[in-house]
């Protein structure tokens, strides 16, 4: 089994909340995770598949610059891994999923960030970035516009996370809901429990503790049910695996 002890992870659902602009609603949560702990953080932007790099390296940096740390990109990098070696910490945006774990495989990079993240490097990831930290990308909820390597991500954490999570059910649709395909997922995957995140909220984990920010629940699927968990509830079992917890 891996040890997850020094793995300091952020994960947060999404890059937005209703009524904040880009990252507003996480500047705290970055920050206080951060703690000046490092002074440039390396930006992965592999998940977009239309928009410019650079662009969204802009977009990034004028956030983190906004709490004190420099960002430089890692598509700037000759050498992307040997980038991720000498990075303070790493940041990944979201965008596709598909198309991120993709670059990953391609650019070999998932043996070094997992290397990296075990041995402590602070990784911050949304959307897509927090996807890839799972063991899989089986939770996503992208289209395969374009098919990775495999669909084993970098098993930062023992579990499944299911971004941008709703239980909305649109008027007129007669399709499964999210909540159904999740519970689909972890009927097949017993032992893999499943973390629907919805927006606005984070994870963050550091010496396999687990505190959910934000102002909502997050609903967590094993294998025969599903509950909710408030953000005053403690989730270390699911580093532990036990899901009796």
């Amino acid at each position: 089994m891996t040890n997850h002890n020094k793995c300091r992870l952020l994960l947060l659902s999404s890059s937005r909340t209703v009524g904040t602009e880009y990252l507003e609603h996480a500047h705290d949560y970055l920050r206080s995770f951060l703690n000046a702990r490092a002074r440039t953080v390396l930006f992965v932007p592999y998940a977009r598949v239309s928009r410019n790099y650079d662009d969204y390296l802009e977009r990034v940096r004028t956030n983190f610059a906004a709490i004190g740390y420099e960002t430089v990109g890692l598509h700037s990098f000759g050498d992307p891994a040997r980038a991720v070696m000498q990075a303070q910490a790493l940041v990944v945006g979201g965008g596709n999923t598909f198309q991120l774990l993709r670059e990953l495989y391609a650019n070999k990079l998932l043996a070094v960030i997992r290397q990296r993240a075990l041995a402590g490097m602070p990784y911050i990831g949304w959307s897509a970035g927090a996807n890839v930290a799972c063991p899989t990308i089986c939770t996503s909820n992208d289209m395969p516009v374009v098919w990775p390597e495999r669909c084993e991500a970098l098993n930062l954490v023992p579990f499944q996370i299911n971004p941008h999570y709703t239980d909305t059910r649109l008027p007129g649709h007669q399709g499964e809901t999210r909540a159904e395909r999740l519970q689909e997922f972890a009927h097949a995957n017993p032992k893999l429990p499943v973390l629907g995140l919805r927006e606005g909220s984070a994870l963050r984990i550091e010496e396999n503790r687990i505190q959910l920010l934000g102002l909502y629940t997050a609903r967590i699927f094993s294998y025969a049910s599903a509950r909710e968990i408030t953000p005053r509830e403690p989730l270390d079992f699911l580093i532990s695996g036990n899901l009796a917890a």
